[in-house]
């Protein structure tokens, strides 16, 4: 049976009228050397498009989703399956992401029944990934939503809860591993403090990394080559949760030598909300060598919680394109949209509105952020500002060859030479021109 009446959506082109098609997202047009569809990977973040159904603090269900009708909740897991299937085949998505209790209903503190629907929902996926091709971007388990996890899963103080969380990791990795998921995220939903009045930082903080390494471990146990990814976040639900940034998360796996077994999925609200922006993450994972994934939304700046808008902004998509690309590509990650439609957009038809304008604006970030590497806009100002570093006693600095008495005898002897404007509203001008005139 049919679920959508919108039929397939195709690529019209930026002249198009049709509020129902691409206008900058071609999935076979080759830029860089690969097609749209390799260098974006977009992904369906099952959670937000599907089980999602408009609840804020402050008002109840507003979705209009017939294939949520039956009341019988394994049959409602299996009709969303197949709406989900439908509904990626028509926007051309090739990968989903999930948590397990987004796919499969649990039962309160009974694992084996909640794993035994898990393993019946699993096999109606799989019917669905080789009937369309589509495949897996990244699984996880959800360690934060249950009454259990009130004091956190790998940090909580109780050693019972601990032990749960690490059960439902090993069962969503087995699943994301039949699935042939290409990831495997760690979100810490729930892994920081309220108040340190109670709270064991250094416990919970080595717990944490035991739990980490315990997953490596089981990984080389099955077989799953998959890459493991952090997802930073600063804070909400926990008022400090210890996935701060980019930089927090990198300090950690350090201290734990756990460094080469994870890359970041970085999210743009999460940044904004730890008062970075979206590019700087990417660009600390970038030089960094761990950029993995990223979800794709944006916040709205006059709120200060975790929004997950569907991203329109052309400038930060096109700058996230620009880290991406600079990056090699996302490799085995992908551009999930953990973004959902917002509580007044409750009609079938506004899941494609939302998502085809969210495909755009990243596809129009692509096309601007190639032009921008290929004509070397930034780099070749970059390359002149810093220019005093490949030579004379800027070489030596970088090739270690003086200290600060051979410095303190240079300043003495010659000075400073004169600085130069980093023509900051310059460069914005010239990235606004690209963004205009580039189709």
């Amino acid at each position: 049976m049919a679920y959508f009446k919108v039929g397939k959506i195709e690529y019209e082109g930026p002249k198009s009228k049709n509020a129902l098609s691409f206008k900058y997202y071609n999935p076979d047009e080759v830029i860089m050397g690969k097609t749209m569809k390799e260098h974006l990977r977009f992904a369906m973040s099952y959670w937000h498009t599907f089980t999602y159904m408009g609840v804020d603090p402050f008002g109840g269900t507003t979705m209009n989703r017939h294939w949520d009708n039956t009341q019988d909740e394994m049959e409602k897991a299996k009709e969303r399956v197949h709406a989900a299937f439908e509904f990626m085949e028509k926007m051309q998505i090739p990968y989903f992401c999930f948590h397990d209790a987004d796919i499969a209903p649990r039962v309160p503190n009974d694992l084996a029944e909640t794993n035994r629907r898990l393993d019946e929902i699993v096999a109606v996926i799989k019917e669905e990934m080789k009937r369309t091709g589509i495949k897996c971007l990244w699984g996880t388990t959800n360690a934060f939503g249950d009454d259990k996890f009130v004091h956190g899963a790998g940090t909580s103080c109780n050693a019972t809860v601990f032990a749960y969380a690490a059960a439902q990791i090993k069962k969503a990795m087995d699943i994301t591993k039949e699935l042939g998921g290409e990831n495997y995220v760690f979100w810490g939903g729930r892994e920081g403090y309220e108040t340190l009045l109670n709270t064991d930082t250094a416990l919970e903080l080595d717990n944490y990394a035991r739990l980490l390494q315990m997953a490596v471990d089981y990984a080389k146990e099955i077989g799953f080559t998959g890459q493991f990814l952090i997802e930073p976040k600063p804070k909400e639900p926990t008022k400090h949760q210890y996935d701060f940034d980019t930089q927090t998360v990198l300090s950690f796996l350090r201290k734990y030598n756990l460094q080469d077994h994870f890359k970041m999925n970085i999210e743009a609200n999460h940044a904004t909300l730890a008062m970075h922006t979206f590019q700087h993450e990417l660009n600390m994972s970038r030089i960094n060598g761990v950029l993995g994934s990223v979800d794709a939304n944006t916040g709205d700046p006059m709120l200060g919680w975790d929004t997950d808008q569907f991203p329109t902004n052309v400038y930060d998509t096109t700058l996230a394109m620009y880290e991406i690309l600079l990056n090699g590509g996302l490799g085995k990650g992908g551009l999930n949209f953990d973004s959902k439609v917002r509580r007044a957009s409750f009609e079938d038809e506004d899941l494609f509105y939302a998502y085809i304008a969210g495909m755009d604006a990243f596809a129009k970030g692509l096309r601007v952020a190639a032009k921008l590497i290929e004509d070397k806009v930034f780099e070749n100002f970059k390359a002149e500002r810093y220019a005093s570093y490949t030579e004379g006693i800027g070489k030596d600095i970088v090739e270690g060859k003086v200290g600060l008495k051979e410095l303190e005898e240079y300043a003495l002897k010659n000075g400073i030479t004169p600085n130069k404007s980093g023509r900051q509203e310059m460069l914005e001008s010239i990235l606004n021109q690209y963004i205009l005139e580039t189709n």
